[in-house]
């Protein structure tokens, strides 16, 4: 069965052939990040009007890229209708909408966050039931049990900022440029411990020992703020138009390892405290911080520690992001099309809404 996904839920246009929701023919991603990078985020507008230029041509691309397929030789089409910027999935659903009309091909309307999920079924191995997941992306950090496809139970997630919001404000305010991720990833890199056994505990970790699964990563973006401000009572001023800390870049490397690292621990801890209590077969990690190699690492060092029997999956670093491949796997796995007049974008669904 190959299935045509289209994703437009934020600043990407994408459009992906999947095949029996495992083996991808083409993934094909327009971004318009650079764009938005110079105002420190997206603006909703301008990612929507840019979509509207590139839906098309990248549709056109994801076919031409699956050994040049004709439109007769899709079994169906997948679109995300939310959550996301609602002028961004219009765009993905009107579009789709209009290609089944004229191609006469059913279409399946897609939960963008379940189906960040599908990335680690595009594999050969596929997951086992019970799974544990942890989506975790610019706007959501969820823990959900898997039971089958389909069948999802929310057991936790945050109670204000996102995790990938909280590495975007706080690289915001360490000068570091959007997106914020792959930006204090990268100057956590670069920091030079001072000691062998030098411990990143200069910021709180919100939550962690709570006897729940939520987290709050609001109070941790302000203790960032506090740290600027020191530094700046200091004399180290944040030098707004190169972006880096004008004494020395030592300052902000380290800060963005304490933020990166204060995230991390987080989330590793809540999570395997969760697959202690449901013991599920398969734990999965999903969404655009998933690509952190420092929560990769981090949770396989204490999976390995705990001695924790999990079959611990997470996706190809290309995959976590934004892309239409996750989409039309779901699509293959929750095989539901939808009447046209009955599918519409709603920026608003959570992840444990049905579409």
């Amino acid at each position: 069965m190959k299935i045509l996904g289209i994703e437009t839920s934020c600043d990407e246009t994408a459009a992906a052939v999947v095949e029996d929701g495992t083996k991808i023919l083409s993934n094909v991603v327009a971004s318009s990040a650079e764009m938005q990078a110079k105002f420190g985020g997206v603006i909703p507008e301008q990612a929507a009007r840019q979509q509207v230029r590139s839906v098309i041509p990248v549709v056109q691309e994801a076919l031409s890229s699956a050994q040049s397929l004709v439109p007769s030789a899709l079994d169906c089409i997948a679109v995300t209708v939310g959550p996301g910027l609602i002028g961004s999935l219009l765009v993905g659903v009107e579009t789709a909408k209009t290609l089944s009309y004229l191609w006469k091909k059913p279409v399946i309307p897609v939960n963008h966050l379940v189906a960040h999920i599908y990335a680690n079924w595009i594999s050969q191995n596929l997951p086992k039931f019970p799974a544990l997941a942890l989506v975790v992306s610019g706007g959501h950090t969820d823990l959900v049990l898997m039971k089958d496809h389909g069948k999802i139970e929310w057991i936790g997630g945050t109670r204000d900022d996102a995790a990938g919001e909280a590495f975007d404000k706080s690289a915001r305010l360490l000068g570091l440029p959007y997106p914020g991720g792959p930006s204090i990833a990268a100057a956590a890199a670069n920091f030079q411990p001072p000691a062998p056994n030098f411990q990143l505990n200069l910021l709180p970790r919100p939550m962690i020992d709570e006897d729940n699964f939520d987290f709050s990563f609001s109070g941790l973006k302000t203790a960032v703020l506090r740290e600027t401000e020191k530094l700046e009572n200091r004399g180290e001023k944040l030098d707004k138009e190169v972006r880096s800390w004008n004494k020395s870049n030592l300052q902000t490397s380290r800060l963005a390892a304490e933020t990166q690292e204060a995230i991390v621990d987080v989330l590793v801890k809540k999570t395997l405290d969760a697959v202690k209590k449901f013991k599920p077969k398969s734990l999965l990690l999903a969404g655009g911080v998933s690509a952190n190699s420092r929560l990769r690492e981090k949770f396989q060092l204490a999976i390995n520690h705990q001695s924790l029997a999990i079959d611990f999956r997470v996706p190809d670093p290309k995959l976590c992001t934004d892309n239409a491949a996750y989409i039309a796997s779901y699509a293959f796995f929750n095989n539901k099309p939808a009447p046209l007049d009955k599918i519409s974008a709603n920026a608003e669904l959570t992840i444990t809404d049905s579409v």
